[in-house]
């Protein structure tokens, strides 16, 4: 090679690396997909807006056409980045609100806001209408551990390890939770 083409060649790698920050700098690209940064949530919009999966974009809240699992995908990454009572306003727009999903992801923000013994009462609502729905049980331990109950927490733990075993990450977060009562 000659040090013509090295140098060239260095000069393209750097400003493929200039153009590149260039772009993520102006916001081109955004909203990013959680779930492409490894995290398994959907991004979060401003105040007022909803993020739409089917157009991988932030759209006005009212009057977007959501189906029940993406308004509480995004419910479930609002609360994420602590807007529980924003997850709790969008939540209500759900068609069903008995889904198992809703009701888990309305006592995940209940609890997360204080109030504890509500979230608990959504969360055995999600239990009832889907037994073997893992995350609720993660989450109704958790609250459990809360209360200082961690006799129904190990029994939720119990519950986990029957629906998907001692490799799942609910059955590892409840665990840890259990061992740290203080994560909450």
């Amino acid at each position: 090679m000659s040090v013509r083409y090295q140098a060239g060649r260095a000069g393209s790698t750097i400003l493929a690396g200039l153009l590149c920050a260039a772009v993520l700098g102006t916001g081109l690209l955004a909203p990013v997909s959680a779930r492409a940064m490894g995290d398994d949530t959907t991004p979060t919009c401003k105040p007022g807006e909803v993020y739409d999966k089917k157009t991988k974009q932030c759209v006005k809240q009212s009057g977007a056409n959501l189906t029940d699992d993406n308004i509480a995908d995004y419910a479930y990454s609002l609360a994420k980045a602590e807007r529980y009572q924003e997850a709790l306003d969008i939540l209500a727009t759900a068609r069903n609100q008995d889904s198992p999903v809703v009701l888990n992801y309305r006592g995940y923000a209940t609890r997360k806001l204080g109030r504890i013994d509500e979230g608990i009462g959504y969360y055995l609502k999600s239990v009832a209408a889907d037994p073997s729905y893992a995350k609720v049980r993660e989450y109704l331990g958790e609250a459990y551990m809360l209360k200082g109950r961690s006799d129904l927490a190990r029994e939720q733990l119990a519950a986990i390890r029957s629906i998907c075993g001692t490799g799942c990450e609910e059955y590892h977060d409840l665990e840890e939770a259990i061992a740290a009562p203080a994560r909450g």
